[in-house]
Order: C-alpha cells, then sequence, then structure tokens
C-alpha cells in the first residue's frame, strides 16, 4: 500500500480576512494610550465604543456604526468617570446599555440614545461603588439580564444585580490582581486568570472553586471557555518567556492536554473563540496577524487554519456579535482593530469563500440570540439555562424585548456577606500611596496659592484704608 498524507477535509480551510475600505473605517480618533492589558473597544450592532486619551478623568466615544470616516475632534464623548477608563462592555440584551470601569474605582452604566451622542455625557443612569480600589474588569452574565461582574485590583469580585443597583455576591478566593474572566456557555462557571499563577473554575453564585491548576511553567495572562465542548483554552507565556498557549479539561486541571509555543515575541495573546464554528482566533498585542485555528474534541484539538497578516500593529480589537454579521458575503467573524499610530478604527471581515449567494446553513447554526433566557432573581436562585438560539436567516434583524431601568437609591454603605466594603479596604501599594501623598502635595500647594493671593488683597486694602485716612481733605472734615 502507498503512503499518503494526512489531510482533513474542513468547511474553513481557506477563510480569509478583508479589510474594510478607508471610507468605511473610523478615523482621527485619540485612542487612549493607556498600557492596561484590555481591548479599549466594545462593539455591538448600533454602536462602537472607544477608550481615548483625555486630561483630567477618563471618556470614550460612542458613534453610530453607520457613521465611518474622519471622526471631528469636538465629537461628544461619555465623561464621567474621575479616573482613566479601563474597560467597557455593551449590554448584550439592551444594546442601548453600556458598562464602564475606571481607576476611581466606580463601576458606572449609561444608557445612549439611538442616533448617538448629541452632547457630552457626564450623568451616568447608575453609579456602582464597591470596590475599594480601581476597577480592571467588567462582564456581562451570558444569559441573564442586568447581571454585571466586576473585578479589580482589590483582588475581588462583584456580582452586581442592576434591578436594585446592588452588589449581591462577592467572589474572594484570589491572593493577586484578577487578569481575565470568562463563562461558559449557561453562565454557571466563571473561569479566571490570576497574576499569582493559577488558574481557576468557580461557581459563581457560591464563590467556590471547583478546579484550580498551578501554572509554574506556563503562566497564564488570558483564558477563555471553548462554548460546549468542555475545554478551557489559555495564552500566556512559557518558562523560557515565549508566547504558548495550552488546552485544558476543565474538569481536570491537572495537566494540559497540550502547550504549543506560537511565537517569541513579547505582546499579550488576546484569544476568540467563536462556538458557531468552533473557530480560536489569536491576536497579539502590538502585532499585525490574527492567526486562526479549527478546534475538535478529538487529537490534535487544535488544528491550524491559516493567518491574517497586516503591518499596522493593533493596540486592541473589538467584535461584532453574530447576529450583526453579514450573511450574505459569508462573514463568519468580525474584528475592529484600534491602531493608535495612525488613530485609525479598522473592521476586517473573516470571510468563508462560497461562489453561491444564498444563505449558507452549514457556516450559520442556531446561534445564541439577543433575548435573555433569565431573570436577576432566577439566576440567584440556582437556575441555569441554555441561552436563547435565533436563526440568523430569519430573526437576526429583530429587537429585543429586554429593558434597563435604572433603580433610584441612596446608598452610604455597600454590605455583602456580612462585611462593609467601602469600610473594610485593604492596605495600599507603595504606588498608590505614592501617587496619594502626590495629590495631597499639590492640594496643599494650591491651598497655600489661594491664601497668598488672599493675603495680597488684604494687604492692598489695608493700605488703601490708610491712604485714606491720611488724605488732608479727610483730616479736615
Amino acid at each position: 500500500m502507498s503512503w499518503r498524507p494526512q489531510y482533513r477535509s474542513s468547511k474553513f480551510r481557506n477563510v480569509y480576512g478583508k479589510v474594510a475600505n478607508r471610507e468605511h473605517c473610523f478615523d482621527g480618533i485619540a485612542i487612549t494610550k493607556n498600557v492596561h492589558d484590555n481591548h479599549f473597544c466594545a462593539v455591538n450592532t448600533k454602536f462602537i465604543a472607544i477608550v481615548t486619551e483625555s486630561a483630567g478623568g477618563g471618556s470614550f466615544l460612542v458613534i453610530p456604526l453607520e457613521q465611518t470616516g474622519r471622526i471631528e475632534p469636538n465629537y461628544p464623548k461619555v465623561c464621567g468617570h474621575q479616573g482613566n477608563v479601563l474597560d467597557i462592555k455593551w449590554n448584550p440584551f439592551v444594546e442601548n446599555v453600556i458598562a464602564s470601569c475606571s481607576e476611581d474605582t466606580s463601576v458606572r452604566i449609561w444608557e445612549i440614545a439611538d442616533g448617538g451622542l448629541k452632547r457630552n455625557m457626564t450623568e451616568a443612569v447608575l453609579e456602582l461603588y464597591g470596590h475599594s480600589r480601581r476597577v480592571g474588569l467588567i462582564e456581562w452574565h451570558p444569559t441573564t439580564n442586568n447581571i454585571l461582574f466586576s473585578a479589580g485590583y482589590d483582588y475581588k469580585v462583584l456580582i452586581w444585580n442592576l434591578d436594585i443597583g446592588e452588589p449581591v455576591k462577592m467572589i474572594d478566593c484570589h491572593s493577586d490582581v484578577i487578569l481575565c474572566l470568562s463563562f461558559n456557555t449557561d453562565g454557571s462557571l466563571l473561569a479566571t486568570s490570576c497574576k499569582d499563577k493559577k488558574l481557576r473554575v468557580i461557581e459563581p453564585r457560591s464563590g467556590k472553586v471547583l478546579q484550580e491548576a498551578n501554572c509554574k511553567n506556563h503562566r497564564v495572562n488570558r483564558v477563555v471557555f471553548l462554548g460546549n465542548l468542555k475545554r478551557l483554552l489559555t495564552t500566556g507565556v512559557s518558562r523560557w518567556n515565549t508566547r504558548q498557549i495550552a488546552l485544558w479539561d476543565q474538569e481536570d486541571l491537572s495537566m494540559p492536554l497540550i502547550e504549543e509555543e506560537i511565537d517569541g515575541l513579547s505582546g499579550l495573546l488576546f484569544p476568540f473563540y467563536d462556538a458557531d464554528t468552533h473557530m480560536l482566533y489569536l491576536a497579539g498585542k502590538g502585532d499585525g496577524n490574527i492567526r486562526y485555528y479549527e478546534v475538535s474534541t478529538e487529537k490534535p484539538y487544535l488544528t491550524y487554519l491559516m493567518e491574517f497578516r497586516s503591518p499596522a500593529p493593533q493596540k486592541g480589537l473589538g467584535v461584532m456579535p453574530k447576529h450583526g454579521l453579514e450573511v450574505s458575503a459569508c462573514e463568519v467573524f468580525r474584528f475592529y482593530k484600534l491602531i493608535t499610530l495612525k488613530g485609525l478604527i479598522e473592521p476586517i471581515s473573516m470571510i468563508v469563500p462560497r461562489r453561491s449567494e444564498t444563505y449558507q446553513e452549514d457556516i450559520y447554526p442556531m446561534t445564541p440570540g439577543i433575548e435573555p433566557a433569565l431573570t436577576p432573581d432566577e439566576w440567584l436562585s440556582g437556575t441555569n439555562r441554555d441561552p436563547i438560539l435565533m436563526s440568523l436567516k430569519e430573526g437576526y434583524k429583530k429587537t429585543s424585548k429586554a429593558i434597563f431601568k435604572a433603580p433610584a437609591r441612596e446608598k452610604k454603605s455597600v454590605v455583602v456577606n456580612g462585611f462593609d466594603l467601602l469600610e473594610n479596604v485593604p492596605p495600599r501599594t507603595e504606588n498608590e500611596l505614592l501617587r496619594m501623598f502626590f495629590r495631597q502635595q499639590d492640594e496643599i500647594r494650591r491651598l497655600k496659592g489661594e491664601l497668598s493671593q488672599k493675603d495680597i488683597k488684604i494687604r492692598q486694602l489695608q493700605l488703601e484704608l490708610k491712604n485714606l485716612r491720611n488724605c488732608p481733605k479727610n483730616n479736615e472734615l
């Protein structure tokens, strides 16, 4: 029998990336220069939001998707935070609602009108205070309306019920800064990566750690659940400081199933997983390339497909939800690439080449839609439910029936698990203490300057009064 090379047939082996024309890009945007490892971009079917460079607080732009081209420098912004904005995420069920978190320790909820902003927005519909240090990550629950997760530099994950505007649970099992949050399909499990070099799978309502991995040879930076495959994929750094990916069984984190080195570059690898096509995309911060693989349940688990190459380095990437894709063009994924050097947001469409222009059912299965499967009370009581699916052939233009109504409240304390989060502040780091010291010094100098100006005015008035008294006309009178 003659030898034949192994060949694996795949409908996605010819997927290619197509960059949008310049007139369909967003130009003239002062993208933030913050070095925090986040995407600084969030996209849905109505708007694109980008964190911008600003002085005296944090701000971000919200631009309607059809308003492409050059953006004016004085375009209205969302600018209510007192510190740099570190993360933004659109509500998956109410497309006019966006959450943001900041160095000012707050999480804020904003409601954007359909036409976009007409003037600067400074008042949020809801301000959430519970963290004692800056908040670096936020994540919406995938199947439940108005449940938001936030991770701060106080090593805590808070679960917010936006129906009442309060934290209802606290996950307090981390011993260092939390780097990444990822949910499984029905939101019953939460995977986290942490600076303490541990990978955890957590039951979010109880805060119980179900699985834990000590990643000594593979320092984990990012983690993502691979849909219903009961697998986790992590990106990180090997002991030789090369970029690496690892595949794990979510029920046994004692050893990774496979480890694969990517290259020797230093930028963080962002993983993106498409559960409908079982495709994994890897994009490096500071690279211009996006690699993509096909994931399977059998060995070799990961099959390399191709690589999209571009000379312009990316700071972050926004991802369009599945129901916002152009199905007539066989588009299976769309990135919005942030190019800081050019002040440009560039859409990149991942396309399956097909000759037919009819709807391709084999590449567009039923996908999670825009209707929530659970209410906050149902999820908090212990109910798990898969997302409500929709067909992109018939239903992808439907609007969601979910609504957001901010609760009216006045809170002076935030009590979770018997602790007031605003009173039990952990010891500050050396950098935070130095920052506070310099801020206080600046305030003292400002007050001294105001006092010296008032002293000068008082002396001038005293001199004028003395001159009036010594005037000869006044003596005659």
